[in-house]
């Protein structure tokens, strides 16, 4: 990792440190509910902004210097910023379980990957089932259908239990109702 990433330090060219310039990260990176948006992608998303921004080392485990460093402030700042990061891409029912006083950003980033990966079989079994019982009369479109089969096969693969294309063609034509017979034959 670059010196400049892992200090904190400014590029050569500016005294703005890039992080300050994000001021809606919610344009950037979609808020997790575990549903529209899946942990696998959200991470992929956060970690792309959090590497451009040069914050990756505040959830990647790197630890942060010590408090008698004269680079811990700069730190410090930068983690409430990354920490807002995160709060401000959680849904409203997830953010309780995520917040503490006096956290670091490793330490929530690590708290909301539990969330996601702790449990993974029991999670896997409860999608699973809405997976294979899912309905087009359970949605109001077709579109809403597709949408939800493909939500749903995005957090199973979050959770190791990745659902093939072929599966995925199987249980929407057997959810599709007698009109669409023809279209499923």
């Amino acid at each position: 990792m670059p010196d400049d990433d892992k200090l904190d330090q400014p590029t050569p060219k500016s005294s703005l440190r890039p992080v300050y310039t994000v001021t809606n990260i919610q344009n950037k990176v979609r808020v997790l509910d575990g549903t529209k948006v899946s942990y696998a992608a959200r991470v992929n998303l956060f970690t792309l902004h959090a590497r451009g921004y040069k914050v990756l080392h505040h959830i990647d485990g790197t630890p942060p210097p010590p408090e008698d460093d004269l680079l811990y402030n700069a730190w410090y700042e930068i983690n409430a910023h990354v920490l807002q990061w995160i709060y401000g891409t959680m849904s409203d029912e997830l953010l309780p379980r995520i917040l503490e006083p006096d956290s670091t950003s490793q330490a929530t980033w690590n708290r909301v990957r539990n969330i996601f990966l702790n449990n993974k079989g029991a999670r896997a079994a409860s999608l699973e089932h809405e997976f294979n019982n899912l309905k087009l009369a359970n949605l109001p479109s077709f579109d809403a259908y597709c949408q939800r089969l493909r939500e749903l096969s995005g957090s199973l693969k979050d959770v190791g239990a990745d659902i093939n294309d072929h599966r995925l063609v199987l249980q929407l034509v057997r959810g599709l109702p007698k009109e669409y017979d023809t279209v499923a034959a």
